[in-house]
């Protein structure tokens, strides 16, 4: 048996490599789900490299940033607040894979075998477009899918815009893998479906020419990404593009994609952004008569109403001209420097928690996720430049303090500890006094 130690030493050519899928069946075989390395966080630095590659590419190419600083903050807050629950425990898609394979496998393929290893990675990605498509064509599962295809612009911090709910539909379409898959085999591609995806979101590439037959692309991708009626439900793959090709579900790219939802939210704020859709479902639920049309507001499709097909009427859908302005924050340049200090802040934070989870106690953890929860929602109501912003900002920075002094939050470097207090003082008499002159200028609001 693999020493499961020496297993979670992952090379910097191999993080480079599982951005794309590059690797090898000897170098990513594993006896035991333990032993598997997790890639997905080993990614964080190159997803914040090649991000900034994109920004230097962009702005050389088009003269400007691919997209807005509030549209990336508010994509990378919800990449946050998907992870957050894998602090406490192990993700469900495994959790159930698991369950599956110890109580009802039918048989076992060898775990070491390359044949296994690329069966795999055709079941998975099988199992993800499936998945995928259901996430759009049933309405409660696209309450959770929804978050993804919020942001208005398109670049790599859209492809970190991830849903704290979609994991608890997606494991249904891998369980018939635990049947014969080992589950260590299972947890390397699960992790390289995922991570494939993220360079597929950015305008920077174009065409690939004869890898767009069969692979999925930047190109495919921003279809799938468009809120034009020619994108609506198209190119669902994860890795392959044949999947679509197969199904019927394959549009090429070709007019101008305009992106995000066919009715913007125009905000960003996490709740919002995460969670919209259900208050949808449930306020159109009681507002439609009868039982069998409920029940088809929660499994047919978004666009479904009493009288039309599953899926709505593609009509219904509003025209794009091309010519649409992405939603944008208001808020001055000094204030988005000061949202931007703040988010790499908590950043670290998030970072050093999941770095610390093993040593940290459970009142901890609850207390930092709390803290973590709580700055970005304030970093959303900033950017919304919401009423309450300013009072929410100030106990946010009192909290903050309040952590500090209780030894439940500590920076990474201890002899930034008294510069952070001094720093978060001043944000507190600064928010403190906007605060007051608010509620004595509106009490109402």
């Amino acid at each position: 048996m693999k020493n499961p130690e020496a297993q979670q030493d992952v090379s910097v050519s191999q993080r480079i490599r599982m951005m794309f899928y590059v690797m090898k069946p000897s170098e990513t075989s594993f006896q035991t789900l333990e032993e598997v390395p997790d890639y997905v966080r080993k990614a964080t630095p190159f997803f914040i490299s090649l991000m900034l590659l994109e920004l230097v590419v962009g702005w050389i190419r088009k003269g400007k940033p691919p997209g807005g600083l509030d549209d990336a903050l508010t994509s990378m807050s919800a990449g946050i607040v998907s992870q957050l629950p894998r602090l406490f425990y192990r993700s469900i898609e495994l959790t159930s894979y698991v369950y599956i394979w110890e109580n009802y496998r039918l048989i076992s393929l060898p775990w070491d075998s390359p044949w296994t290893w690329y069966l795999t990675f055709l079941g998975v990605d099988f199992g993800y477009y499936w998945f995928h498509r259901m996430a759009h064509e049933v309405n409660i599962m696209w309450a959770g899918h929804q978050t993804h295809h919020s942001s208005e612009g398109y670049n790599l911090s859209t492809a970190l815009r991830q849903s704290v709910l979609q994991i608890y539909t997606s494991w249904i379409f891998y369980s018939p893998l635990a049947l014969f898959i080992p589950p260590s085999v299972y947890a390397v591609h699960l992790q390289f479906n995922l991570l494939y995806q993220f360079w597929i979101h950015t305008e920077v590439i174009d065409n690939l020419g004869p890898l767009e037959l069969i692979l999925n692309t930047p190109s495919h991708h921003r279809v799938h990404h468009g809120r034009n009626r020619y994108c609506i439900d198209k190119n669902f793959a994860g890795t392959l593009i044949i999947w679509d090709r197969i199904f019927g579900t394959f549009e090429a790219e070709n007019e101008k994609v305009v992106y995000g939802l066919t009715h913007p939210i125009n905000t960003f704020e996490p709740f919002k952004v995460q969670f919209h859709h259900l208050v949808n479902i449930w306020t159109t639920f009681w507002a439609t008569p009868g039982f069998f049309n409920k029940f088809s507001v929660i499994f047919k499709g978004p666009g479904w109403g009493p009288g039309k097909p599953r899926l709505g009427l593609i009509e219904e859908i509003p025209e794009v001209e091309g010519k649409e302005v992405p939603f944008t924050s208001s808020a001055s340049q000094l204030l988005k420097i000061y949202v931007l200090v703040q988010f790499t802040l908590i950043l670290a934070f998030y970072e050093e928690t999941f770095a610390d989870k093993a040593v940290l106690s459970q009142v901890s953890l609850l207390l930092r996720v709390f803290f973590i929860i709580l700055t970005l929602t304030s970093i959303g109501f900033l950017l919304d430049q919401r009423p309450k912003a300013a009072v929410l900002e100030t106990l946010r920075c009192l909290v903050f303090l309040g952590l500090c002094r209780a030894g439940h939050l500590k920076p990474c470097f201890s002899s930034l500890s008294f510069a952070l207090e001094i720093f978060f003082s001043i944000c507190i008499a600064f928010w403190g006094v906007r605060s007051v002159k608010q509620l004595v200028s509106d009490p109402w609001r």
